[in-house]
């Protein structure tokens, strides 16, 4: 799959090197395509290219890896055409500029922001529960750690997943695109306990539980990528 990555601040270097190393082909842009590239050329991956938004933008999948506060939904909004039809993965937690709290209300999420700027695009929110410093040293013992996937596009929730193969998370279906509001929400608080505890930025969640046997009451199970 071709991965395109708007953004090079250490989300989206960082996950551009994660896709890269999985096997995808990854165009990672910038509003200065010299900066990209350069960063691209250092890197030295074969399956990873620098250049501008628009050369990422012809990617099936698109990532953008900009904050909210920093004008992510006006400029989506600016690429609304050519992001019609794609796969739009939103990282993005809505934090403020000190990291205390968030810039939307309880009542929305930045994921459901987006699809309310882009209703024909494919939205869904990964990564959100992920701080930047996990991607550098994602071994926690003898587990891997979760991404919590949402969106209210079920092929395209499962596509996402699918990407993550490869990749040092374990990914889990995490429902529709509404789900957005808490899995953001436990960002800010896994920040706060983070810092109270020394962890900080490095930690993670994972979802504890007993494996599912035939006999048991009957669940629904989504896709799931160990």
């Amino acid at each position: 799959m071709k991965i395109g990555i708007l953004g090079t601040g250490r989300m989206g270097v960082r996950l551009a090197i994660m896709y890269s190393e999985a096997g995808h082909e990854v165009v990672l842009g910038s509003r200065h395509p010299a900066r990209a590239a350069g960063i691209a050329e250092k890197l030295d991956h074969p399956l990873l290219t620098g250049g501008g938004y628009r050369g990422a933008l012809e990617a099936p999948v698109v990532l953008p890896a900009i904050f909210i506060r920093d004008g992510l939904l006006d400029q989506l909004e600016d690429m609304r055409e050519r992001l019609a039809g794609k796969i739009l993965i939103d990282i993005t937690n809505p934090f403020n500029d000190d990291y205390s709290g968030f810039v939307t209300p309880w009542t929305t999420s930045g994921a459901e922001q987006i699809a309310v700027r882009l209703p024909r695009t494919r939205v869904v929110g990964a990564f959100k529960n992920v701080w930047w410093e996990v991607f550098d040293a994602p071994d926690f013992g003898d587990r891997r750690s979760d991404v919590y996937v949402v969106s209210d596009d079920d092929e395209a929730r499962t596509e996402v997943i699918r990407l993550g193969a490869g990749t040092p998370f374990r990914y889990l279906d995490a429902g529709a695109l509404v789900n957005a509001r808490t899995v953001e929400r436990m960002t800010l608080l896994s920040g706060e306990l983070g810092t109270r505890y020394g962890f900080f930025p490095r930690m993670n969640y994972a979802l504890l539980g007993e494996p599912w046997t035939p006999g048991q009451a009957d669940h629904t199970v989504g896709p799931l990528i160990a």
